[in-house]
């Protein structure tokens, strides 16, 4: 979700402004994805680290009455500790909803999840309750950060937004066979007609996950 400083400036606006719109566009981007019966959603938030604190404490009543269970990902020692309690309470008040499972990514890095993943396998190894040999893609992604507590499917679709063509070490072992759709639209102005293409796009494609067509 790209684009929110540059919003602003082309505004005249300091990046808070831009910040507090990318944040309106994610509580349409939610509702749009419940209404339409999509079942998970992951952004990857760059929002100032008050507001983002704001955004979950002011939503979970919002999620509690629409179905809407949140996960928090990412490295949580780098948040400030009253951003952590709240994440935690509201993933707790909002674990056993069905409707849409939203997972927030915040100071995440998709090459630090693959590490930490690597590192509790070795750990189990060395503490000899797994042999090297029984390491496999499904035990591996055991591990990663979308498989804490409930694990999350791998993404069908990756939208980028505002221009930028590459993955940004967003969900890089997640993302394998994820189908991708980038926009020249800077994500406060990402809306329903944005999303729509998107998902018109994703419908067109043949997907093969790796594999050849006979």
């Amino acid at each position: 979700m790209d684009g929110n400083s540059r919003w602003a400036r082309a505004r005249g606006m300091p990046p808070a402004f831009g910040h507090e719109a990318g944040r309106r566009a994610l509580v349409e981007t939610v509702r749009l994805s419940r209404a339409w019966g999509i079942r998970e959603l992951t952004a990857e938030v760059d929002f100032l680290m008050g507001l983002f604190e704001r955004v979950i404490h002011d939503s979970v009543a919002e999620f509690l009455r629409d179905g809407i269970r949140l996960r928090v990902i990412g490295d949580c020692s780098r948040l400030p500790a009253s951003l952590r309690r709240t994440a935690r309470d509201a993933e707790e008040a909002t674990r056993d909803n069905l409707q849409l499972d939203l997972t927030l990514a915040i100071s995440y890095s998709g090459r630090r999840d693959i590490v930490q993943a690597c590192r509790s396998l070795a750990q189990k190894v060395r503490g000899e309750l797994l042999r090297p040999e029984d390491i496999d893609e499904s035990l591996f992604a055991g591990e990663l950060e979308t498989s804490r507590g409930t694990e999350l499917p791998c993404p069908d679709l990756l939208i980028r937004t505002s221009g930028e063509l590459r993955l940004s070490n967003f969900l890089l072992w997640q993302s394998a066979y994820s189908e991708l759709f980038f926009t020249d639209t800077l994500w406060p102005d990402f809306g329903e007609a944005d999303y729509l293409e998107a998902l018109c796009s994703f419908q067109s494609r043949d997907r093969r996950f790796g594999r050849r067509n006979p």
